[in-house]
């Protein structure tokens, strides 16, 4: 949908050609607005050295500076620093900086800045683009988008893209960034603070809950669900004392980890759940060690809530395609209002209950297996 409302305004954007002709040149072009000004009714054929408006001008070419009180419109180039309270439009190139209350357009190409309280829009962009809401380019970009909400390049992006909400490309060499999804065909590295959606990842995938891709070698979030990967279903016991069942997904190398289950070592029952990131040591065929990392949480959905963060060491043997056995050994850290934590071990190496809080270390044991989907 995204790619088509673009698709929609690039062609609006992209399609008007440009008809006035360069036939005259001032030095300074001031006026209040079109056509009161030095240049009057033919302001739109003179390539100006310095123009300076109360509300806003028109001309063909400018060379240094263009500054309105509201908006600014250049039939043809622009050289140096376009300055609006409300917008700038240049109709084919802009090469230097673009800054406006509300928005900056350039039809063709721009090399430079675009900073606006709301919108930039570009055909092409070599350099950066700051808007308070997004930034739009419709052909080929190369440096920096920096939005309060949605970056969108329709093709190809190199640089950095950096979104409240949304960044949107095709192919990007480089990152994008953003506090909820990325979504590019192919992508260098993807960081988003829920979900990050790809076709070919070349580097890392960072998400707040799930990654999305053909492949990927080091994604890093709780659900990984890739095409070329690997997911399985398993069973995993904690110290004896609590069983979870558990959906491990991920890439050759990095993958995450979820968790439900129940903790049978307390006096009241305690349900579990967590969620971790893991890493494969390939050593042998069919043998390898899983380095994980977990928090678990722990509550009687009453007053009883401990929070367990737990670094995992687990050799893993496979018997076959599909089935993993794995055990090895835990380190634990435990923080909960009670005041020993006995309800979650009673074995701690250190502890420590100050303020109302308890927090403890302790040595532990896991172990399970695995059903590769």
């Amino acid at each position: 949908m995204t790619t088509k409302i673009a698709g929609i305004l690039a062609a609006l954007f992209l399609s008007s050609n440009i008809n006035a002709q360069p036939r005259k040149f001032a030095a300074a072009h001031i006026g209040l607005v079109y056509p009161l000004s030095t240049n009057g009714t033919t302001a739109k054929e003179y390539t100006n050295g310095f123009s300076l408006h109360a509300i806003g001008g028109l001309s063909y070419n400018e060379t240094s500076l263009c500054a309105s009180g509201v908006s600014s419109y250049v039939f043809h180039n622009a050289d140096g620093v376009m300055l609006a309270g409300f917008s700038n439009h240049v109709r084919n190139e802009m090469n230097g900086g673009q800054l406006a209350g509300f928005m900056n357009t350039v039809r063709h190409h721009t090399r430079g800045l675009q900073a606006a309280g709301f919108m930039n829009l570009a055909g092409s962009v070599n350099g950066a683009q700051l808007g308070g809401f997004a930034n739009i380019v419709f052909e080929y970009s190369e440096g920096i988008q920096g939005a309060g909400f949605i970056n969108l390049a329709v093709k190809d992006f190199r640089g950095m893209q950096v979104a409240g909400f949304m960044n949107s490309a095709n192919n990007v060499d480089g990152l994008q960034m953003s506090g909820f999804i990325n979504q590019a065909k192919d992508a260098n590295v993807q960081i988003a603070g829920f979900i990050n959606i790809a076709k070919e990842v070349r580097g890392v995938q960072v998400a707040g809950f799930i990654n999305i891709a053909d492949s990927c070698d080091y994604p890093i979030a709780p659900i990984n669900i890739l095409k070329r990967g690997q997911k399985s279903l398993g069973v995993t016991v904690y110290d004896g004392t609590t069983t979870m069942a558990t959906f491990r997904s991920g890439g050759r190398v990095m993958y995450g980890v979820v968790g439900a289950g129940y903790h049978h070592y307390s006096k009241t029952p305690l349900y579990a759940a967590e969620a971790g990131i893991g890493a494969h040591i390939n050593i042998a065929k069919g043998f390898r060690i899983n380095l994980e990392g977990s928090a678990t949480s722990y509550t009687d959905f009453t007053d009883e809530i401990y929070l367990k963060s737990s670094f995992r060491i687990m050799p893993a043997v496979s018997f076959g395609k599909k089935l993993e056995v794995f055990a090895g050994p835990s380190l634990n850290h435990v923080n909960g209002d009670d005041r020993n934590g006995d309800e979650i071990s009673k074995h701690y190496v250190w502890s420590n209950y100050d303020w109302g809080t308890f927090n403890g270390l302790y040595f532990g044991f896991v172990g399970g297996l695995h059903y590769h989907l």
